[in-house]
This record gives C-alpha cells, structure tokens and sequence, in this order.
C-alpha cells in the first residue's frame, strides 16, 4: 500500500509541472494543474487519449501550442534541482547516457518535426527526442535529466553538448559519458574532447573497402588474436563550414569475447578520449547504458495517446510521462512498486483531491 501523503506530494510536483510549463498561475487563471492534472493522470494510467477521459484537452493543447518549449524543459528541470539536492548530486561523480527515442506517428508526414517511417504497421512518421540520463549506483535504473525534441537535419553534437550545459548545474564532475554505435561521429568526439569531457562511444565496425580511412576498424580487428585487448591511437579528420579539423582519440579493440547473455564470442571496439580507460571493465561499464532501454520500455507503459502534429505538444505529453517515470524510479521502484501500480494509485488519488479540495495536502 503506498502511502496517500507521499502520493498527494506526487501530484503537487505534477501539478507544478504544469503550471510551469504552461506560464499558470492561480491569480490569473481560471484552470491551472490542479484541474489539469487530473485528465492527464488518468489518459498515462490507461495509456489513452487525453479527450477519451473528460473535457479538457482542448485547453491542454492550446496551452502548450502557446506556451514556450523552452518553458516545459526547465520547468522539468526544476524538479531535477530538487531531486538533485535531495540526493546530493554535486557532491558526486556522475556518469551520463544518451540516446534517442521516438513516438509514433500516424497521418500525413509534414514539416521538420516528424521524421519519415516507411517500415509498416500504419507508422508513417516519428517525433523524435533526445534523452540525457544519469547512471547511478545507488539507483538500479536511469533517471533521465532531461529530454529534448529533436527535427529533421539537427545537428546531433550541438544537441548533445546542450543537454549537458542543461543538466551540469544540477550533478558532479561528468566520470564519463555512454553512447552507442549511432553516436559515433567525428564532431561530437571533437567537441566532447574540446570541452575536456570524457566520452565512451561503441564504434562502427565497418567492413574491408578500398579506402583506407575506412576500413582501418576492419583491418585492425582481422590482425588480433581470440581474446585480445588493445587500446590504439587514432587520427580523425572531419570537414566543418569550410574548415578541416583534426584530433586524436583512442580506440579500444577486444576480440572475440564471449557473452553469457547471448551465448556467442563477440568483437568489441569503442572510441575514447580517456587513456587510462580500464579494457577488463570497459564492457562492464559501457554496459551500464543498457538501462536505457529498459527505461523507455517503462515509460511506455504511461503514454499518452495524441494525434497532433504540434511537436509542443507531443514534447509536453512527453516530458509528463518521464516526470512520471522519474518519480516512480527515486522514490517508489525501492518499495516494490511497480510502476503501472503507482499510476493507477496517484491518478485515482488526485481524482479523490479534485473533487474534495479540501483533502489536497502535500507541498509541490
């Protein structure tokens, strides 16, 4: 059973959220999260559509057509703070992971925000976002920081460094930062190594070509022995607004090692700018990010179903869902909640506070 005054604190963060992110305030408007919360709480516990539930979505969705999306990101980013102070953070070193996830999306494909999908099922397009996390010890999942909407022809290195400049306020010295194969691109690298932080990115492996600046990964694994470990140096080149630029970063071969999980010998290369990376704990570690997944399959369990092309207010559902996600991780998954338990639980409780105001109690 979980507690009503820890859930009633729940809905105060979620209402704030709201508020936040829509610019709302109870002296000057006549619905603010309090009523708000209410429809969206219940459409992430059924995992519905917000105009199933009641009569509100329309007031939901203009407010986050209105609304800044700069507003929704720091008004998540504000329950980071605390959470970061609670836990404190900054006191610690800190690991990250990116990755990206997307939402489906079904009807005409127009404009920069929704990414074409040819791959069936009645999908015909992706809204896209790109998610920060924190990797902790002492919480078996990742907590995402922060997430931000991502169009068609980004910039996949600005919007990596952004989100860090985003979320560095709020934890400790960056340890490390976990990417997999889809981030392994020459100016990310280069900015990471340019602000002096540190990266671990599976590379591409490739396949034996004719050129030589691409095939070196290839070549260099068809010389290595079953089980061997070496970390290289290596020079990469890449061609920005007119200007070449050249660094250096360490690759990481192990051949042929042998998964448990999957029951089979696997070659393994990663880029780094961490010389003295460990090689006997570098799959340990990189494994870490793996969470991620796991975390984007939770978080689909309070998706709120939408049909707008509007990517604020996809990016606003989104952002509720993770807060959601984000709570139910710090403060519940330790009590053996599971999370579609602790859904049902603070949608049918905010639904008792909205319609018996004088029960509302817990501070935001």
């Amino acid at each position: 059973m979980i507690e009503r005054n820890k859930i009633a604190r729940s809905i105060a963060i979620c209402r704030h959220f709201i508020n936040g992110s829509f610019g709302l305030s109870l002296a000057t408007h006549t619905l603010t999260g309090f009523e708000l919360s209410e429809p969206l709480l219940d459409a992430a516990a059924y995992n519905t559509y917000i105009e199933t539930i009641g009569n509100k979505a329309d007031t939901i969705y203009a407010h986050a057509k209105n609304s800044l999306s700069e507003m929704m990101t720091h008004s998540y980013l504000d329950y980071i703070r605390r959470i970061s102070e609670k836990f404190d953070w900054k006191s610690k070193e800190t690991m990250l992971a990116f990755d990206y996830t997307d939402e489906d999306f079904y009807g005409e494909v127009q404009g920069l925000d929704i990414h074409g999908w040819k791959k069936g099922k009645g999908i015909t397009g992706k809204f896209k976002f790109l998610t920060c996390s924190l990797i902790s010890d002492e919480i078996p999942e990742k907590i995402p920081l922060i997430s931000i909407p991502i169009q068609l022809g980004h910039n996949m290195s600005y919007a990596v460094v952004y989100c860090i400049k985003l979320v560095q306020p709020y934890i400790g010295p960056i340890k490390l930062i976990l990417f997999d194969r889809g981030f392994y691109a020459k100016e990310l690298m280069y900015d990471l190594k340019e602000l002096n932080l540190p990266y671990l990115v599976l590379a591409k492996k490739g396949n034996k070509t004719k050129d030589k600046k691409e095939s070196y990964i290839y070549e260099e694994l068809s010389k290595m022995q079953k089980e061997e470990k070496k970390l290289i140096s290596h020079e990469y080149e890449f061609n920005s607004n007119k200007t070449t630029y050249r660094f250096n970063s360490y690759l990481a071969f192990l051949k042929s090692i042998f998964s448990k999980r999957l029951d089979k010998e696997l070659d393994w290369v990663f880029a780094t700018n961490v010389e003295e990376i460990q090689l006997d704990e570098i799959i340990r570690t990189y494994r870490k990010r793996w969470r991620i997944e796991t975390q984007f399959r939770v978080q689909d369990e309070a998706t709120i179903k939408c049909k707008s092309k509007e990517m604020k207010i996809r990016y606003f559902l989104f952002l509720f869902e993770q807060l959601l996600q984000t709570q139910w991780v710090c403060f519940y998954k330790k009590e053996e909640v599971s999370f579609k338990a602790f859904l049902i639980e603070i949608h049918k409780v905010n639904k008792d506070l909205v319609a018996n105001p004088r029960k509302s109690f817990g501070k935001a």
